[in-house]
């Protein structure tokens, strides 16, 4: 008999194989991640980490449930719950970016990341809450007000996709979607001890995500284990005629993540420390003590250790962002695409204050441009350009696989205090792909995250030094105010 909350921590594979055996159906899974939902999100810390949940799930279950029935079996994630940061396109549910303003938007078709899931099985179970229209990472929004971190509900999350981070680590889910623009998978995933991935520019298609800056804009998965991740990853990834970069990205994606899953990567690596990325603030020790260790210990598993300096690392980073310049520009094309959309423009939401008054002035700067013909836009471009070569000269000159620093800097900070994402930019500035893994935990309780950034399209090494991580030395522990369910 399987236990009372038996979805509680489980992988993918220990579902899936519950229900090859008989043991479960994906109907009784989508009603045991209800009940934690009821119990946890809503009552209890109240996490609000959930913003909708879909109403067609139960049926969309069963009739999986019907299909393995008749020997038809799609994958890995046949029958497995999932969530969606709500700023991926769903057909059946509203898509809000967390605003009010876009409270009643629901788009006519699925993401294309999103229909991949549905091809592969998952049933979407729901939406989660998101800083609002992604320009934040503490979780705060107009529609949803804040999300709490089920580690410490009186502390943030991360964001922006801290309602799909908090509802993974509460078990709300199997595994779910975020996006990254500038840290929103990783920093959550940290706050979170979970791990999550940035890809290589283009090889997620980000057709049907509402963005915030398209140079810089990727999702992706978060999970709780790395093999969840790379099932996540073979699901999503792939060439879209809509999303032109990933045509050309197409042919560096292996036939799957998941089988390509090795052991004792770490033994081989080659791990450069850019000291810069690490604080030095009183407030920021605890961190810098604890992802230091974590590099420690993979030396003790055989990685080779190299201490590197990249000039002008802080600023080139700080200069790369092109968020402020484009983000207007790909909201109002966005909306322009949906016949229906409420609004039109961030002018118009700013017009009529459907925002949350904290991103006021942030959204203000980011109506101010008139064009992305300028000369500042222009200088941004030109600092990715050189920021990207000089991590690439710097891995190159000592023989790196790949540069690892704390995600963050400091631990998730109380609900209404601001939170510095500072480490976050060096993966979409240069558009090399990162993952964030557990670290370890502060005195207090609260997650540390470490970050890898590798070289272009080297996903499957990141995910298999994370694995050998989380085999020998991965520090993953549940969130004590979310518990098995008695």
């Amino acid at each position: 008999m399987l236990p009372e909350d038996f979805v509680f921590e489980r992988s993918i594979a220990e579902l899936q194989d519950a229900m090859s055996a008989g043991h479960c159906t994906s109907r009784d899974l989508v009603q045991a991640y209800l009940r934690r939902i009821a119990a946890y999100d809503h009552l209890g810390p109240a996490l609000n980490s959930i913003v909708a949940l879909n109403p067609a799930a139960a049926a969309q279950a069963g009739e999986l449930d019907a299909e393995r029935g008749a020997g038809r079996l799609r994958g890995p994630l046949h029958g497995i719950p999932i969530l969606l940061k709500d700023n991926f396109d769903a057909a059946d549910m509203p898509t809000t970016g967390g605003t009010r303003a876009l409270a009643g938007h629901r788009p006519e078709r699925d993401a294309f990341q999103v229909r991949r899931l549905r091809q592969a099985g998952a049933v979407i179970l729901g939406k989660t809450t998101m800083h609002e229209l992604a320009c934040g990472i503490t979780n705060i929004s107009s529609l949803t007000g804040v999300t709490r971190n089920p580690y410490d509900p009186q502390r943030v999350p991360g964001g922006s996709s801290g309602g799909t981070a908090a509802a993974v680590a509460a078990s709300f889910a199997a595994a779910g979607m975020g996006s990254d623009t500038c840290g929103s998978i990783r920093i959550p995933a940290a706050c979170q001890n979970l791990v999550g991935l940035r890809a290589t520019q283009g090889l997620s298609s980000r057709s049907g995500i509402m963005p915030l800056s398209p140079t810089q804009d990727l999702g992706g998965p978060l999970a709780r284990t790395v093999r969840d991740l790379a099932i996540m990853l073979d699901a999503t990834v792939g060439p879209d005629p809509d999303d032109p970069p990933t045509l050309e990205a197409a042919s560096h994606i292996p036939a799957s993540y998941l089988a390509g899953l090795r052991d004792k990567a770490l033994a081989a690596a080659r791990i450069g420390v850019p000291a810069d990325l690490f604080g030095t603030q009183a407030e920021e020790q605890e961190v810098s003590d604890i992802v230091r260790r974590a590099i420690e210990t993979m030396r003790g598993l055989g990685a080779q250790v190299v201490d590197v300096q990249i000039p002008g690392l802080a600023d080139a980073m700080r200069d790369s962002n092109v968020i402020a310049h484009e983000f207007k520009f790909a909201l109002a094309a966005y909306l322009a695409s949906h016949a229906h959309a409420p609004v039109k423009s961030l002018a118009e939401i700013l017009r009529q204050k459907l925002h949350h008054q904290q991103l006021d002035a942030v959204l203000r700067l980011r109506d101010l441009p008139e064009s992305l013909d300028s000369p500042a836009y222009g200088a941004a471009q030109a600092a990715r350009q050189a920021l990207r070569l000089a991590v690439c000269a710097c891995m190159q000159q000592h023989r790196l696989d790949v540069l690892a620093y704390p995600v963050l800097r400091t631990p998730p900070v109380e609900i209404g205090h601001a939170m510095s994402g500072a480490n976050s930019q060096l993966s979409p500035g240069t558009g090399l792909p990162a993952i964030a893994m557990p670290a370890g935990f502060t005195q207090q309780g609260l997650p540390v995250g470490i970050e890898l950034l590798g070289r272009a399209y080297a996903e499957q090494d990141l995910l298999n030094y994370a694995a050998h991580w989380e085999q020998t030395g991965g520090v993953r522990r549940p969130p004590r105010y979310t518990p098995a369910l008695a």
